[in-house]
């Protein structure tokens, strides 16, 4: 199934940046040299499969004698920065200036703490290239006053070229004030806790949120995100931490060439509805070398995502790193080439996962869009509950109605994953009219935390594809899909010689 590109989409896109030699091949997995000429012509013949994500452009030959850029430090338009005072009108003052500056910096400076109410820095008329130098500490307000009905975001840059926050410094959202009045249905897309409940799991009551003594006024019902970007080119953050977010801490939405890299997340375990990077409707997307630590998905790539590489993150604890959940009311989900690798999990809810709501088939006429060209690679888990999922049957409720059709999953490959899981190793749900289609799974090493404990076999339903390993099966039509759910039942065999630790049999 094709998705076409969306028609929404911004009509102009500026020039994107190169990546250096090195990273390109790396992010097209080639080790060998070639010549310009079949370079150039490998990129055209991959074009449709792969679009190399930007990363920090090598400097140019001539660089260290450019001038020094121009300078606008919020404390030369009457910021305060002691952390009571509102400073969010010298940074609105500070943003005007720089905006009209090409590649100028606008500085937070160390040493103070800034409090800043809902505010946008926006364009399309600012120029570009614009650093936003963060290393002191941004704060948002406690107080409902501070804060309008129906607001998505705190702070939030629109419809720029070529933008990088980078610094030291912290984005504090002062979540526990929002936290506190959650409630499972305040926010629905990864309430995950009733697909399986570990028959070992203990039930602890969980102490109460504490209430910032400056809480004046019931807060909003609609939890704000940290910081957003949307309708932006070639954008970079690097270096900063975000932490306590009302709910998602970065999000991208309509953006094309995004770069995220020594970037922290730092958020409660139990915090609700707090992705770490949230990404929609964007490509040419590189995250990498992160620390990810939040209430939820450490990653969430929803509909419209192309060309997504992560690697090298440290994701825990959370949900996992997450595609969807898609095709929620009917709606139409695309999500393509899309690779996750090098990655280290701890003490989380899900590993990789996939999760697609049902579609009323008669409603979409066909119409339910694809999740295509999937690679979860060099995954370590520790103490996961369930590492491999896919789950074509989401529902946010106890119940939801069976419907007839799903999102399409084809082309996922899960290679080299390893690790100890706490209730599963493997859930496979995909769709009775729409199955999950050429899967793939090589060298998958898992094995239970406390392997005396009885856990969930492994789940398989309408899955069919390819299994690389000599402990399954010997059939190489990795077809278990049919109309009797096929288990497997795990032995943990740890032989040298085995590529796979978890043996199948049909019950």
């Amino acid at each position: 199934m094709q998705c076409k590109k969306s028609r929404t989409a911004l009509a102009k896109e500026p020039n994107r940046r190169r990546l250096p030699l090195q990273e390109e091949k790396k992010f097209h997995g080639s080790s060998h040299t070639t010549s310009p000429s079949r370079r150039l012509h490998r990129r055209r013949r991959t074009a449709a499969l792969w679009c190399p994500s930007p990363t920090i452009p090598p400097p140019s030959q001539g660089e260290e004698n450019a001038p020094d850029p121009t300078v606008f430090d919020v404390l030369d338009f009457g910021a305060k920065g002691d952390g009571s005072t509102d400073d969010t009108k010298a940074f609105q003052a500070a943003w005007a200036a720089a905006c009209k500056v090409e590649a100028s910096v606008l500085n937070v400076p160390a040493d103070y703490v800034f409090l800043v109410g809902p505010i946008s820095f926006s364009g399309p008329y600012c120029q570009h290239n614009i650093v936003f130098q963060l290393d002191g500490t941004i704060i948002a307000p406690t107080s409902a006053s501070h804060w309008g009905s129906g607001l998505l975001q705190w702070l939030e840059f629109t419809k720029l070229v070529g933008l990088t926050i980078k610094g030291s410094g912290t984005i504090d959202g002062n979540g526990a004030v929002w936290w506190q009045s959650s409630s499972d249905d305040d926010d629905p897309l990864d309430d995950q806790s009733k697909l399986i409940v570990p028959l070992n799991a203990t039930v602890a009551l969980k102490p109460p949120i504490p209430i910032s003594s400056s809480l004046g006024g019931k807060m909003p019902s609609i939890k704000p995100t940290a910081l957003r970007f949307y309708g932006s080119f070639n954008v970079t953050v690097t270096g900063i931490t975000i932490q306590n977010s009302p709910q998602c801490h970065l999000k991208f939405d309509n953006c094309i060439g995004v770069s995220v890299y020594n970037f922290t997340v730092s958020s409660p375990g139990d915090s609700p509805n707090t992705d770490g990077i949230h990404l929609q409707n964007s490509k040419d997307v590189l995250i990498r070398s992160s620390n990810l630590a939040c209430g939820d998905d450490c990653v969430s790539i929803q509909t419209g995502c192309t060309n997504v590489y992560i690697h090298n993150v440290n994701c825990g604890p959370g949900h996992g790193i997450s595609i969807g959940g898609l095709g929620r009311d009917n709606t139409k989900a695309c999500v393509s080439n899309i690779t996750v690798r090098d990655i280290v999990m701890q003490n989380t809810m899900n590993g990789v996962r996939i999760k697609t709501w049902q579609v009323n088939f008669e409603f979409k006429q066909g119409r339910v869009g694809s999740v295509q060209g999937v690679q979860f690679s060099n995954i370590q888990v520790s103490e996961v509950q369930l590492p491999i999922v896919i789950d074509q049957y989401y529902c946010d409720k106890a119940k939801c109605k069976n419907q007839t059709a799903a999102v399409a999953l084809s082309g996922i490959n899960y290679e080299n994953i390893r690790g100890t899981y706490t209730v599963k190793p493997l859930h496979f749900a995909c769709s009775d009219n729409m199955p999950c289609t050429d899967v793939t799974l090589s060298n998958i090493q898992l094995k239970p935390l406390q392997e005396h404990y009885h856990m969930y076999d492994p789940y398989c339903w309408q899955t069919f594809g390819q299994l690389y390993s000599p402990t399954l099966p010997r059939s190489n039509a990795y077809n278990l899909g049919s109309r009797r759910a096929t288990r497997f039942r795990e032995t943990m065999i740890l032989a040298e010689y085995r590529d796979v630790t978890i043996e199948g049999e049909k019950d």
